[in-house]
């Protein structure tokens, strides 16, 4: 069994708010439900995790069952983990609330294949045919390696004794994440040029990425689309309604005006 850090702390004022005045992310509504709670909702129908732990502003804490634990959120990404980290005692998931399509079975698959291999942070690449086959049209952030054509996962496993050495770096390597050609200038002009050449492998990526942070990550090529899925604008909502059955779905007036 393993616990889960769920990410629900990132206020909406991206592009986002055009479609939602919700004052977080995580409330945003999918259909008649916020999006944290098909997160929250795939984790708990998970054998394999027991506690879920929720960080986020007191509006969170509203819409999340009692069962579930909740912290007051901070001031950015790291501080969050940080601060869910302080509850774990051992590897623990860590998800981000902006992946409503989660299942159980992407999240039991997932821990199946961090079984296999020993480390301290497990990150899952799910392939570019993986994600077209089975949600055509969406507009991913693709990184062309030796191996195929990848985009990353919101869904982690983190060993908590390695947390606090990286969160400097980790933080760096996060506001990067969305710039494939600044990431792979961060880690190396040699990858760089490789980057470029499109004969980077995913063996240098990993070695590269564990030398920075000082511990030992791997990668985790992982068959399960719904986790590289997050919504990070209006049409990754749009089309995440329409997989989910609430394409009609329409914000109410009370939501638009909220927060103003």
């Amino acid at each position: 069994m393993v616990d889960a850090l769920v990410l629900a702390g990132s206020k909406n004022n991206g592009p986002l708010r055009n479609v939602s005045q919700e004052s977080c992310e995580a409330l945003i509504k999918i259909g008649p439900s916020p999006m944290l709670m098909y997160v929250v909702d795939a984790l708990k129908q998970c054998r394999e995790v027991d506690k879920i732990v929720v960080v986020g502003p007191t509006e969170v804490k509203k819409v999340i069952p009692p069962e579930i634990y909740w912290l007051q959120s901070g001031e950015n990404i790291m501080e969050n983990i940080q601060r869910g980290n302080a509850l774990m005692q051992g590897h623990y998931l860590v998800a981000s609330s902006d992946i409503p399509l989660l299942n159980a079975e992407g999240v039991s698959g997932f821990l199946a294949l961090c079984r296999e291999v020993k480390a301290d942070f497990y990150f899952p690449l799910i392939s570019k045919d993986a994600i077209e086959k089975e949600f055509p049209g969406a507009k991913r952030t693709y990184i062309p390696f030796k191996e195929g054509v990848f985009t990353g996962g919101n869904l982690f496993l983190v060993n908590p004794w390695v947390v606090e050495q990286c969160l400097k770096v980790g933080q760096e390597l996060v506001d990067l994440r969305k710039k494939p050609v600044a990431l792979a200038r961060r880690v190396g002009l040699l990858l760089f040029i490789k980057f470029l050449l499109r004969v980077l492998s995913l063996q240098e990526v990993q070695e590269k990425a564990s030398h920075l942070l000082g511990i030992e990550g791997k990668a985790i090529i992982c068959p399960y689309p719904e986790v590289g899925m997050d919504i990070d604008k209006p049409s990754d909502l749009e089309m995440v309604r329409q997989f989910l059955g609430h394409d009609k779905y329409k914000v109410i007036k009370d939501e638009l005006c909220r927060s103003q």
